[in-house]
C-alpha cells in the first residue's frame, strides 16, 4: 500500500489524485492520512544527515570524499557510520575533485643538444671508480617552500660523490655538484658525465667547468628512462632518499 501511496504522490502534478486512487484501488482518504503522517525518526536523521553532507562537501569546495565529510559530521557530534556518508554522497550525486599538488619542473630542455654526444648508450655499469658518472637535479619539499638537490653518483660504487643545495635551479647548482665530485673524489682523466638534457648542463658556464675539470660531458637521447640510486651525502637522514639520475 505504501508504494501504491508514494507512486500517487510522485505523480500528483500529472494526473488528478483522485482518478489515481480508483486506478490502483486505494482510498483517497487513506492516501492523505499517509501524505500527512509524520516521516520516521530513521528517514528524518537520514535527511538531516543528507543535508549536513552536503554542506560539508560544498564548505570543501567539492574535495571532500566521504572519508573526510565522515570526519568532518565527527567532529562536529553528528557521530554515523562512514558507509551510510558513502551512500548519501552517491544519492546525492556528489563526485570530489581532487587538485593535482604543484610540484617544479626540474628538467628545462635547454639548446645546443646537438654538439653533446651520448657517450653512454645506455650502458650505465663502470669497471672502476670515478670512471663514469650520472648526475640529475630534484626537489625537497621543506617547510619554507621547495629546495633543490644537484647529485653526482658514481656509475661503479653507485655513491653520490658529489651534491649541491639551493633555493633555484641555476647552473651554480650543479656545477658545485661536479666541483665537489673532483674535490673529493679521485677521478680518472677524461671521466664521463651523463646528464639529461636540463638548460643547467648546457650553458657555457658548465661548459668551461667541465672542460677545467677533465671531464666529458654526455647527454642522454629524448625518452630515455631513469637510472634510480640512493643518495647518502645528504647531511642529515630526514633529507635521505631515493634520487632518480637521468638516462
Amino acid at each position: 500500500m505504501t508504494d501504491k501511496f508514494a507512486f500517487i504522490d510522485a505523480e500528483k502534478a500529472m494526473f488528478p489524485i483522485v482518478k489515481m486512487c480508483v486506478w490502483l484501488e486505494v482510498s483517497t482518504s487513506g492516501y492523505y492520512e499517509w501524505r500527512d503522517r509524520p516521516a520516521p525518526a530513521t528517514v528524518q536523521r537520514r535527511q538531516r544527515l543528507a543535508a549536513l553532507v552536503q554542506a560539508i562537501f560544498e564548505q570543501s569546495d567539492s574535495t571532500y570524499g566521504y572519508r573526510r565529510v565522515h570526519a568532518a559530521l565527527v567532529r562536529q557530534g553528528d557521530g554515523c557510520g562512514p558507509e551510510l556518508v558513502r551512500k548519501l554522497i552517491l544519492e546525492l550525486g556528489l563526485v570530489p575533485c581532487q587538485p593535482r599538488p604543484w610540484r617544479p619542473t626540474t628538467t628545462q630542455p635547454g639548446d645546443g643538444t646537438a654538439a653533446v654526444p651520448d657517450l653512454v648508450g645506455r650502458d650505465f655499469s663502470a669497471d672502476a671508480p670515478g670512471r663514469k658518472l650520472v648526475g640529475d637535479i630534484t626537489y625537497l619539499p621543506t617547510w619554507q617552500g621547495f629546495a633543490y638537490l644537484a647529485t653526482v653518483l658514481d656509475c661503479c660504487t653507485k655513491e653520490c660523490i658529489g651534491y649541491a643545495i639551493a633555493e633555484h635551479m641555476r647552473a651554480e647548482l650543479v656545477v658545485d655538484a661536479l666541483r665537489m665530485a673532483a674535490r673529493n673524489y679521485d677521478l680518472e682523466p677524461k671521466v664521463i658525465f651523463h646528464t639529461d638534457r636540463s638548460s643547467q648542463y648546457l650553458i657555457h658556464a658548465f661548459a668551461e667547468v667541465a672542460a677545467q675539470l677533465d671531464v666529458r660531458h654526455s647527454v642522454g637521447r629524448v625518452g630515455s628512462s631513469l637510472l634510480t640510486g640512493r643518495c647518502w651525502c645528504c647531511p642529515s637522514s630526514a633529507t635521505r632518499r631515493d634520487v632518480a639520475f637521468a638516462g
